[in-house]
């Protein structure tokens, strides 16, 4: 199971590191929430009260930060090495995204 998993997520990494490498236009992280405001814009609509926004933020920045680091341990992968720790970082990935989903889907 473990092998159905592992090489297409290393394929996927691959095909969208070559990607962002060959047009050098990374993706940026959105700017971090302002919690100083409690009222969301109109339009948005409004989470459940006991969701910690700082916490949900964190774990977002979290994300993004572990997830930036992928592309250059698929280009060692390339060059026929993987990093002790990539496996590990897909993990805390797949972690962290199901952890935001399920606080942001009620």
């Amino acid at each position: 199971m473990v092998k159905r998993i592992l090489l297409p997520t290393v394929v996927l990494l691959w095909v969208l590191s070559t990607n962002a490498l060959q047009h050098g236009n990374w993706p940026t992280p959105p700017p971090a929430m302002d919690t100083s405001n409690p009222n969301p814009p109109s339009g948005q609509a409004t989470l459940r009260q006991h969701i910690d926004l700082a916490q949900l933020q964190k774990e977002a920045d979290d994300l993004a930060r572990t997830a930036e680091s992928i592309p250059a341990d698929v280009v060692s992968v390339r060059k026929g090495v993987l990093p002790k720790d990539t496996m590990e970082k897909l993990k805390q990935i797949e972690k962290l995204s199901k952890r935001l989903r399920s606080q942001l889907n009620p």
